[in-house]
């Protein structure tokens, strides 16, 4: 997605999602962008509080263009084309606070979360610096509606990518693609990291792998962070299995690199980030299968 617009379509989003596939995949590797998408639907925000501009500060904004070159190759890329704010991929299915909702929540729902609480469930209360979203409550159908339309779709498409690369390869290797503000808020305004790398402290993948990518980009100059404050999300967790041969590591870039953050456009800098990003994949692709094999994680 390169800008954010809205649809009234009787489709809402269709499709709510692709896969730009390479003529002819070269190694284990998948990218996901699951929070670059920017197409907002009428309805959405026709019951928020909150302008477009401030809805989009939770977007990953370009995201899926900076990763953009791992097609050519040889690596597929994933991206959904609805925001986050309306429904977020990453987390658990059914991550929903019940506060927000007229109606009763499924009896599996889960109301106590670190997220939820938090106002970043499946469907987020907030946005940006605690935000509200809306002004009123949603029947609990509205939600439903999205998990079933748009989040399980999306999952179904990821597991198929993942498992036909793992049968192909033997082994499969997800690096989940997002970005961060340049400071956690107001009360905060240290400069953050340019990449923070996450790989649920060891747990999602072999520690090759976040090795490589940290080093790549330090090699690059740039400053790297290791799962603070970013370990990785549902996605990170749910998919990495390395005693499977299924690593994933969740990639987050400091959007102060290659975007004005205030006004949503691309810095000058943005085709040079895209391209480091491009030598660090190759970085990446070059890593022995055999290292990435259950037999090396489970020795790991």
């Amino acid at each position: 997605m390169t800008d954010s617009r809205t649809t009234d379509s009787p489709d809402e989003l269709d499709p709510p999602f692709d896969v730009l596939e390479p003529a002819t995949a070269s190694g284990p590797l998948v990218f996901n962008s699951p929070h670059s998408g920017a197409i907002y639907p009428q309805r959405f925000l026709e019951v928020t509080r909150l302008d477009l501009a401030t809805l989009r500060r939770s977007e990953d904004t370009f995201v899926d263009e900076l990763f953009a070159g791992v097609v050519a190759r040889g690596f597929p890329l994933m991206r959904a084309f609805f925001p986050r704010c309306y429904v977020d991929v990453n987390r658990e299915p059914y991550e929903l606070d019940p506060r927000m909702f007229d109606g009763r929540l499924p009896s599996y729902a889960n109301t106590r979360s670190m997220r939820v609480a938090g106002g970043l469930g499946t469907v987020a209360r907030v946005v940006g610096d605690a935000q509200e979203i809306y002004d009123r409550r949603l029947p609990v159908d509205d939600a439903l509606w999205r998990i079933e339309t748009l989040y399980k779709p999306y999952h179904r498409t990821l597991r198929r990518l993942l498992g036909r690369t793992h049968r192909d390869f033997g082994v499969a290797l997800l690096v989940d693609c997002h970005s961060m503000p340049s400071s956690a808020g107001p009360r905060d305004e240290r400069p953050r990291a340019d990449v923070v790398l996450g790989d649920r402290y060891g747990t999602s993948c072999v520690p090759i792998v976040s090795e490589t990518v940290e080093t790549a980009l330090r090699d690059l100059g740039y400053v790297v962070g290791r799962n603070k404050p970013y370990a990785g999300g549902f996605i990170t967790e749910h998919y990495g299995s390395p005693a499977t041969g299924i690593h994933v590591l969740q990639f987050e870039i400091n959007r102060a690199l290659y975007m004005d953050e205030r006004r949503q456009l691309r810095a000058a800098g943005f085709e040079r980030i895209a391209a480091d990003i491009a030598l660090v994949v190759d970085r990446l692709a070059a890593l022995p299968l055999d290292d990435l094999r259950p037999c090396r994680a489970a020795a790991e």
